[in-house]
């Protein structure tokens, strides 16, 4: 009882900013988590000057369906994971305000699995193609160190996947849950002839929370490691995604939110069937095709010195039926309402690392280059034929879309003492090339490029083995992405007008062990960006963008891992943003908030293990600030929430057999809460409800071959 007294103590003392140096002899040393993201090299993450989180795999797969990012992310301080409950869609991904405008995908935040990018050049991503069932450790970089990254403003999250294991094994898992939710899965891991192998398959179904929000997902993982010498090492990756016909339930206003979260949206023009919904009507849905693959090559040189090459390519065909009125479908109309474009896509990134002594400390320094390309051959259609709605119908757009980024870089560690200085540069060019090949409505061929600089530099200071200070500063860069330069107002043409969003990146932070088992990271930072890249118009699944003035973010993170002993542990992750704009622009104020962000946010969990790892139980809870839904900030916000969930595990060890249940009951006191918004809706259906009360049970069972 005493320790935990004192561990307890710890934490306060440290929420209320008290010396913690005094306390070195009640510390034990801080937990050796490695991490890449940040310097492209491993590196503990307690002594790098930036906030930089990691999820393991228990937490990624041990109680989750393993369908969603949301599920692990949801632990991470300065980052909010929106389920939509609309698989067309996929998350809404923000960390430090930036991502939040996104209608469909993840913007504002680069995605990358197993050093592959699954952010596109132009800075669109798609969480969807995690695979997480495979997953080993999610690392989640936020603030002046993610412009090393390229195009992008907010962060960076990675994710790897585990390692072939030593001997054969193979497992199969199944879950299920409310609203029609079964998933099964399985994979197999072991190293035959010298090489290492790692294959996944699995298949997700749901019947939807929301009315005409069913999906199915496949999804396929491969990867193979092989050691061609004692010096290097080569891994190769190949991941499929596949969606069918996946429903989109679209956005509702507020009162048909009040009246019943579930429903959609009525469809007010359809006289022939007045209680129909707009999803119904035009049977509104997404097909998803995604395959790509990877090779990473390592070769080492001496104890320290690294060349890494990263070269990958793929495909992704996608169709998407929107809600669009035959009003809309007017000849001034540019691309009609079916979206279908098939994109090929491909990269390579170099880079070359050298650790060398100098002025009587530790350099480390990487050089690399980083050339990255997509190619949409891009058409759409009108969604109806004659009086019939959800269909494939007249030719409306035909264009060949390209954009290529090349970005150098340059990132540099010194560090001697109790002193790590870091400091990078990297410069990026994107360029966007559009040939339109459908001429009735006008010739919309042409392109733009961006060019911008990100200069970084970053310093820690050590004041004792168990505590490290830091401060951080960078230039961040943000283009649009391609799908935000395609419409110029409703119905407009291309948006070569867009200029890119250039932000200044402040950050001081505190890493602390404060007692045996309890860690501390907090921070507090700044930026200020000019030119936001914001709403314009969005109707029907179609949005268009503009540049608005600048806004302001501010805000502190703080979070908390703590052992208490006795098998008991405690979580805890707190955010708190202020984001507005600094500037009138149109109707919108001075010191209207950012849509989209809650002000405050909170996870905490408390949980018991039994010691061999065999039971466990926790109980967690989410709350959110309330949410705007446009810039003016005058519809009804998305009020605040605050929800708990209970889960139970258990695992059993027979022979070669591993056996695994757990179970889950989310939202346990059933209350009603908006999961999401749709920024700047133009028919004000902002609202995507989140599921009431809900179960998920899931069983596995893993067999090693002795």
């Amino acid at each position: 009882m005493k320790h935990t007294v004192l561990r307890l103590t710890a934490i306060a003392a440290v929420c209320a900013g008290w010396p913690l140096a005094a306390m070195a002899e009640d510390i034990r040393d801080p937990m050796n988590v490695v991490v890449v993201s940040g310097t492209r090299a491993e590196h503990t993450s307690f002594d790098l000057p930036a906030a930089i989180d990691v999820v393991d795999a228990a937490q990624i797969g041990d109680t989750q369906l393993r369908v969603n990012a949301s599920e692990a992310l949801v632990a991470v301080p300065g980052i909010v994971v929106r389920n939509r409950e609309n698989y067309a869609q996929d998350l809404q991904i923000s960390s430090r305000g930036f991502g939040t405008r996104s209608a469909f995908g993840v913007r504002g935040v680069r995605l990358v699995a197993d050093g592959i990018p699954a952010t596109m050049p132009d800075g669109q991503g798609q969480a969807a193609t995690f695979n997480l069932d495979l997953a080993e450790r999610i690392e989640v970089l936020r603030g002046p160190f993610s412009a090393l990254y390229g195009n992008h403003s907010g962060g960076v999250v990675q994710l790897f996947t585990r390692a072939p294991t030593d001997k054969p094994t193979i497992e199969a898992s199944f879950a299920g849950g409310s609203y029609g939710q079964r998933k099964f899965d399985t994979n197999a891991s072991g190293r035959s002839g010298g090489i290492g192998y790692l294959l996944d398959a699995s298949r997700f179904e749901t019947d939807g929370y929301r009315d005409h929000s069913a999906a199915t997902r496949k999804q396929a993982y491969a990867k193979l490691v092989v050691k061609p010498s004692s010096t290097s090492r080569l891994v190769l990756t190949a991941s499929g995604l596949r969606q069918d016909d996946t429903q989109d339930p679209l956005g509702v206003t507020w009162a048909t939110y009040q009246r019943d979260p579930r429903a959609g949206e009525i469809d007010t023009t359809d006289t022939q069937t007045p209680q129909r919904t707009l999803a119904d009507r035009y049977d509104t849905r997404k097909s998803i095709d995604h395959q790509q693959f990877g090779a990473t090559y390592e070769q080492r040189f001496g104890d320290d010195d690294r060349l890494q090459v990263t070269a990958y390519g793929g495909n992704r065909r996608v169709i998407q039926y929107q809600s669009f009125s035959r009003g809309f479908q007017a000849p001034s109309s540019h691309s009609g309402g079916v979206i279908d474009f098939d994109r090929d896509f491909y990269g390579v990134d170099a880079n070359w690392r050298a650790v060398r002594q100098v002025a009587g400390g530790t350099m480390r320094a990487t050089a690399g280059l980083e050339l990255a390309r997509s190619k949409d051959a891009r058409q759409g259609f009108e969604n109806f034929v004659g009086d019939t709605f959800g269909v494939k119908g007249n030719l409306r757009r035909d264009e060949q879309n390209e954009v290529t980024s090349v970005d150098p870089y340059v990132q540099v560690e010194w560090e001697r003492d109790r002193w790590v200085l870091s400091g990078g540069v990297r410069h990026s060019r994107v360029d966007f090339d559009v040939e339109d090949r459908y001429l009735s409505n006008g010739d919309d061929s042409g392109g733009t490029d961006f060019r911008h600089t990100t200069p970084l530099v970053g310093v820690l200071y050590k004041v004792s083995p168990t505590l490290n200070v830091y401060a951080s500063a960078a230039r961040g860069f943000e283009t649009p992405t391609m799908n935000e330069s395609f419409y110029s107002g409703t119905g407009g043409g291309f948006n070569f007008a867009l200029e890119p969003a250039i932000g200044t990146h402040l950050e001081a932070g505190v890493k602390a062990m404060v007692a045996n088992g309890v860690r501390v990271n907090a921070a507090v930072f700044q930026v200020k960006t000019k030119d936001e890249l914001v709403v314009d118009a969005s109707s029907g699944g179609r949005t268009s963008y503009r540049n608005a003035g600048a806004t302001l973010r501010q805000g502190g993170e703080l979070s908390v891992d703590a052992e208490l002993g006795a098998g008991w542990n405690a979580r805890l992750a707190l955010s708190m943003l202020h984001a507005v704009y600094d500037e009138a622009f149109g109707a919108v104020p001075k010191g209207s908030r950012l849509p989209g962000l809650p002000k405050s946010s909170f996870y905490g969990e408390f949980g018991w293990r039994e010691a061999a790892g065999r039971y466990g139980a926790a109980l967690e809870t989410i709350a959110n600030s309330k949410v705007y839904a446009e810039d003016s900030n005058t519809a009804t916000p998305a009020p605040g929430y605050a929800i708990v969930n209970a889960r139970v595990q258990a695992s059993q060890q027979l022979g070669g057999w591993k056996l695994r249940q757990f179970a889950r009951l989310n939202n346990l006191f059933d209350r009603d809460y908006v999961g999401s918004v749709i920024v700047g809706d133009t028919n004000r259906r902002y609202y995507e409800a989140a599921p009431g009360r809900n179960w998920i049970l899931g069983v596995s069972a893993q067999y090693q071959f002795r």
